[in-house]
């Protein structure tokens, strides 16, 4: 195709040229009469000065609210360590993220360690909840036998907190009184 002329070219190549050309050419109109004026810098400087402020201010809040994500997971999750874990996302925050995918990592997964270690793997947020709920009277039996069995384990290791062990002796005193009104028979006679 070198020192081809367009009247030389292939007739599709000839066609894609012109379409070409008309495409740009309605794209770049000649005159922009509407684009003149004084308004037309004015409206620039105000332009830039709004992108150069809220362009940095909104980076650095969506920077901060992609880092503080593994820490809502690891409340969310219950997850024991989750001071840990937002101590991590902070210092990401400071070390330009490099930190971050450890932490979402961390908030994800399930600390086995700790539940060899203490018996369970929730945090002790979770038992104060739970014992909320219990006082309120929304924790089913199976949900309440369960939450006794836990609480005992972790009992049995030594690691409860005088926090976790006021809940528990409530659960075990609902667990009586639950096991003392089954135990009981039915009133004789009956209408």
């Amino acid at each position: 195709m070198d020192g081809m002329t367009i009247a030389e070219a292939p007739r599709g190549l000839r066609r894609a040229a012109r379409a070409t050309g008309a495409v740009l050419a309605a794209s770049f109109p000649a005159t922009a009469a509407a684009m003149t004026g004084p308004w037309v810098d004015t409206a620039a400087d105000v332009l830039a000065v709004i992108i150069m402020l809220l362009v940095p201010v909104a980076g650095i809040y969506l920077f901060w609210m992609v880092h503080i994500l593994p820490e809502k997971v690891a409340e969310k999750r219950q997850h024991p360590q989750k001071d840990a874990i937002k101590a991590l996302c902070i210092l990401s925050l400071f070390f330009g993220g490099l930190l971050w995918p450890f932490a979402w990592l961390w908030a994800y997964t399930k600390p086995v360690a700790y539940r060899m270690a203490y018996g369970t793997d929730k945090g002790d947020e979770y038992f104060v909840e739970m014992g909320e709920r219990l006082e309120k009277g929304e924790l089913a039996g199976h949900e309440l036998q369960s939450f006794g069995e836990e609480l005992d384990e972790i009992a049995a290791r030594g690691a409860l907190t005088p926090e976790l062990l006021h809940v528990r002796s409530k659960v075990q005193a609902l667990m009586r009184a639950r096991s003392g009104r089954e135990g009981a028979s039915p009133p004789a006679g009956g209408a």
